[in-house]
């Protein structure tokens, strides 16, 4: 979402805030010197949304065609939010046309009827207004300045609402016009997360039903077990069955008073969600829950007072111990799924506070002179200001430079680990952070029209789109609910008509009723019992607890293997994925570049590669920049050293390379011979005798692009350029070395791909899982990548934005996607994914976004997920399976079946069995605390013999959000070697080849210069 303005810099009073008259017609950010504007009709402005642009060139490319045209003043266009904004000249253009402008530069635009996005709108809180005439005071004033639109006060909350046109006006001078009058006045700030925290309640109502059926759950759990224990003699009364009154024993109170607490407090949240689902029509697992546990509770009841009414001998046997014992286990597992699913909205809050807080205002003078500074919040930061940026801090704003040359680090945005190079006329993104010069910087994009903003709202959006997956055990019991209701009722009915037909049946089964009960309340009691020992066996425990536990166990059990997954969805949702999007930067590849080959162009004998290491390193210690922190990193690991020589009138040029003097390289050198004595023989007596170099060289070093050393008078030689141009057809950058003015070394530094990726890969191919690789970077980088890796599919220079427009894509067409990636540009695609997986070493927005977070940078982990989720929902269909016997089994003998053969179920014992089967799921589930994670010795095992690298023409490269496939311009001999050698010094002398160098072509290293064999590890 790079924004640009598409007018050179424009003149520099314009911008400065003393120049904001109300007569100014044009905005602060457009070009003065466009010869329409003089015309007597006041300039208008129309808004179009833009379908089609894919990259930066998109943008300058429109606004550069555009502003050729005749009656268009100013274009300003955002690459991520599609729009365009247009100043025109009503009598020479109208917005159809320019609208037509933009189609025949082959994008689709249409004008925007409403353009409330464009228009400025703020609240503040002012403070010191004692009456309403301070109200009309603030109002009248703001209602007659230029540029603002509306103005409401409201005396009781102390806030204002302003609408303002932000070319005219900006919420700075807003703020100033309100404090001249004597009020004080600041930005209301909203709470980024707001409607995010709705999860808190949810927390906190879980938590507390939870925690009130556990208290008084557990003496309800031990009275249990202690009625379960037989008693020495078959007819001793145990203590709790005697009666305090006749019909009602000490149990049964006990029991009535600790159920009807857990009934209406425990249970209270699960009445308001039934009853939520049963005015939309459905019955899920709250409805089943509900049903089982008020008709226990209330039949008890009722059977209770019944028996006290009657004054029976023996009190009966209640089904008090149900809803406690159902409230516990459910409610914890609630309480747990909403404690996983409020970890997601803490990703905005990290998101916003990658924002800078204060931005430095200058006005400038004549000459461009800085006349002042001024610290301003961020969010009075107004378009066209212009902006003071110094090394190491952050843009605050989107904008492009006025003046300075910098490298601005925009990995956060785009993922790519590289520096950017900054200079006068180029856009640089909010958040992003500027590494060198200080620089001056045009707001063209504040507030929420930055880049990040839109990140922002990206990830909002996904987060808030994600419907969640319909949990097995909800659905299953949609179908289970009606049912059981159904039985029941058949079981009541049929009980009745056998009564009527044979009362010895029943009474056969129904002993001893008091004498004074008539027939007919025999039969009916008789059949309500069975019919309820049937809902109560039924019961939806064991069902309730089939998800619940194994997602507790399997969560548990990923954890200790690395994984960390946020919840059961993301568990039971992985094994049904299709499609695996991994992102390049720091996912595929490490995200920090290494140097992969060092080239020696003159002979050894004059100047040995040690010495060039030596001299290099110490050059290029100096240097902020990642190439030249890698580059010393690698001379320094090679040397076999952490000190390096003496480096003086040290000078760095972005964009082009370094220059310096070093001297000190001859202790070194000598030091680390010695422990490289056994490896490196070759290089020992190669140059000069030792007895020449007791004086202290100094070397004049250059290292850098082609633009360097032409600048510095050398000639590149057309072999070297090949060289330098295989390496970058290959994704990675050459850089050249001279010393003492010869050209003598090429590097080659590349971002490299983990070890384990191209096995990750195979992997998952061979699940039958379709793997795309969807990058930031330039297309030429992503095949080289796709083809080391055995990817066929590439995105590559996507968006943000785009990321998540191609997740939703494959959405539509009914895949289950999984995303991986570990930057803020991915954290959006994230959300919106089926399953982000994020890795551990990314940044904090893309792991807070994310479901599944990889604590070891392990690409095989992603495997390793998703094996887990396969073992978790098979563990979870044999619960439900477990569970269904249990009730297909129960369900009969409770119904009475099959009493003629003298089986016959009491109430208590549908309980015991409730239980039973509760605890046998419970320990199925606790099966998965065996599982072990494969190990890559098993992966490789079942890959050997099967990787083969892809040649480039078997990869496809779409750009964008383009489908259409970009080839590769020319064959080039890196198409037959797809691996890139990642042979270093040492580990070729010691014959300990690395896995990928292994399968290194022969052909490996067709652009050494040097035709003798023989010093082959002098140039690697």
């Amino acid at each position: 979402m790079l924004q640009t303005l598409g007018d050179p810099p424009v003149s520099v009073q314009e911008v400065t805030p003393q120049a904001r008259g109300p007569l100014r017609n044009h905005s602060p950010g457009y070009s003065s010197d466009t010869p329409q504007s003089i015309g007597t009709v006041a300039p208008q402005r129309c808004f179009l949304q833009i379908k089609g642009m894919t990259c930066a060139s998109c943008v300058s490319h429109i606004e550069r065609n555009l502003q050729k045209e005749a009656g268009i003043l100013s274009i300003l266009v955002a690459l991520m939010s599609g729009k365009a904004e247009v100043k025109y000249n009503p009598e020479v253009i109208q917005p159809p046309k320019i609208a037509q402008l933009i189609q025949n530069l082959g994008f689709e635009a249409a004008i925007m009827e409403d353009n409330v996005g464009s228009d400025g709108d703020i609240e503040l809180v002012i403070t010191g207004m004692t009456c309403a005439s301070c109200v009309h005071n603030i109002e009248s004033r703001l209602t007659r300045t230029t540029g603002i639109t509306y103005a409401s006060v409201a005396l009781a909350t102390s806030k204002a609402h302003v609408k303002f046109d932000p070319e005219i006006i900006g919420p700075r001078d807003i703020v100033r016009i309100i404090k001249e009058i004597g009020f004080h006045a600041s930005l209301d700030q909203r709470r980024p997360n707001a409607h995010h925290l709705d999860h808190k309640m949810e927390i906190k109502q879980w938590k507390k039903s939870f925690l009130c059926s556990l208290v008084f759950g557990i003496p309800v759990m031990g009275l249990m077990i202690y009625m379960l224990i037989p008693s020495s003699e078959p007819h001793e009364a145990m203590v709790l069955d005697h009666s305090i009154i006749p019909g009602l024993s000490i149990l049964n109170l006990i029991f009535f008073i600790l159920c009807t607490f857990v009934q209406f407090l425990g249970g209270w949240y699960f009445y308001i969600q039934a009853y939520k689902s049963l005015r939309h029509r459905s019955a899920n697992m709250d409805v089943l829950i509900v049903l089982a546990t008020s008709i226990a509770y209330v039949y008890s009841l009722v059977i209770l007072v019944v028996a006290v009414a009657e004054k029976a001998e023996k009190s009966p046997v209640t089904f008090f111990d149900t809803p406690p014992m159902l409230f516990v286990f459910i409610a914890l597992g609630r309480w747990l799924e909403h404690v996983a699913k409020s970890k997601t909205s803490e990703a905005l809050a990290k998101l916003m506070s990658l924002q800078a807080t204060e931005a430095t205002v200058v006005t400038l003078g004549e000459d461009n002179l800085i006349l002042r500074e001024e610290q301003v919040p961020m969010e009075l930061v107004q378009r066209g200001d212009i902006i003071k940026v110094v090394p190491g801090g952050k843009f605050p704003v989107d904008g492009k430079v006025l003046e300075g040359n910098t490298m601005a680090d925009e990995s956060l945005i785009t993922g790519e680990a590289m520096p950017v190079t900054k200079k006068p006329g180029s856009m640089v993104i909010a958040g992003s952070i500027n590494a060198h010069g200080s620089v001056l910087i045009k707001a063209t994009h504040v507030g929420n029209n930055t880049t990040l903003a839109q990140i922002v709202k990206l990830v909002e959006e996904a987060q808030m789109s994600k419907a969640p997956i319909q949990q097995l055990a909800d659905r299953f019991s949609g179908y289970f609910v009606p049912f059981i209701i159904i039985i029941s009722t058949l079981t009541l009915v049929v009980w009745i008509v056998i009564g009527f037909i044979d009362f010895g049946v029943v009474q056969k089964y129904f002993p001893n009723p008091s004498k004074n009960v008539s027939q007919t309340e025999v039969i009916i009691r008789f059949a309500f019992q069975t019919s309820i020992t049937v809902l109560c066996i039924a019961c939806p425990c064991s069902l309730g607890l089939a998800t619940p536990t194994a997602v507790m166990v399997g969560t548990g059990v990923a954890a200790q293997h690395g994984i960390l997954i946020k919840g059961g969805k993301p568990l039971e949702m992985a094994h049904k994925i299709k499609t695996v999007m991994f992102d390049k930067t720091g996912t595929i590849t490490h995200g920090v570049p290494r140097v992969m080959r060092v080239l020696l162009l003159v002979d050894v004998a004059t100047l040995p590669l040690r010495k060039v290491l030596a001299v290099v390193g110490t050059a290029e210690a100096s240097s902020e920049h990642p190439l030249g922190l890698a580059v010393t990193k690698y001379c320094k690991e090679e040397l076999g050293t952490e000190t390096l020589g003496y480096c003086t009138d040290f000078q760095a040029v972005p964009g082009c390379g370094i220059g310096c003097k070093v001297s000190n390289v001859e202790g070194i050198l000598a030091q680390s011979e010695r422990p490289l004595s056994g490896q490196a023989a070759p290089l020992k007596g190669i140059g000069s005798p030792p007895g020449k170099d007791t004086a202290p060289q100094t070397f004049s070093v250059l290292i850098g692009n082609r633009e360097w050393m032409r600048r510095n008078g050398l000639t590149i030689s057309s072999d070297v350029s090949d060289a330098m141009i295989d390496h970058e057809m290959k994704g990675q950058t050459a850089i050249l070395v001279a010393i003492d003015g010869v050209l003598c070394g090429m590097i080659a530094i590349a971002d490299a791909v983990k070890p384990e990726a191209a096995l990750a890969v195979h992997t998952l191919k061979s699940m039958g899982v379709d793997v795309v690789l969807i990058t930031g970077d330039n297309r030429k980088t992503a095949r080289a990548i796709a083809t080391q890796v055995g990817i066929n599919k590439v995105f590559a220079e996507v968006l943000p934005s785009h990321k998540v427009a191609k997740v939703q894509e494959l959405q539509n067409e009914g895949k289950k996607v999984a995303m991986v990636g570990d930057g803020v540009n991915d954290s959006p695609a994230l959300a919106q994914a089926d399953v982000g997986i994020a890795i551990g070493t990314g940044t904090d927005v893309a792991i807070e976004a994310a479901d599944v977070v990889l604590i070891r940078n392990d690409l095989l982990d992603v495997v390793a997920s998703i094996h887990l989720s396969k073992r978790t929902v098979r563990r979870i269909r044999v619960n439900l399976v477990l569970a269904l016997i249990y009730n297909m089994v129960g369900i009969p003998i409770a119904a009475g079946v099959f009493m003629p053969i003298g089986i016959v179920l009491q109430p208590w014992m549908g309980s015991a069995a409730m239980a039973a089967s509760s605890v046998s799921v419970v320990l199925s589930s606790l099966q998965l605390k065996c599982y072990r994670k494969p190990d890559l010795e098993r992966y490789e095992a079942q890959a050997h013999g099967r990787m083969k690298p892809l040649s480039a023409s078997q990869v496809s490269v779409h750009v964008g959000m383009d489908d259409r496939r970009w080839d590769s311009p020319r064959a080039t001999p890196w198409d037959q070697v797809s691996y890139v050698s990642q042979v270093s010094l040492s580990s070729l002398t010691s014959d300990k080849l690395s896995r990928h160098s292994a399968t290194v072509d022969d052909g490996g290293d067709k652009w050494s210069l040097l035709l003798n064999d023989r010093d082959e590890e002098q140039y690697i």
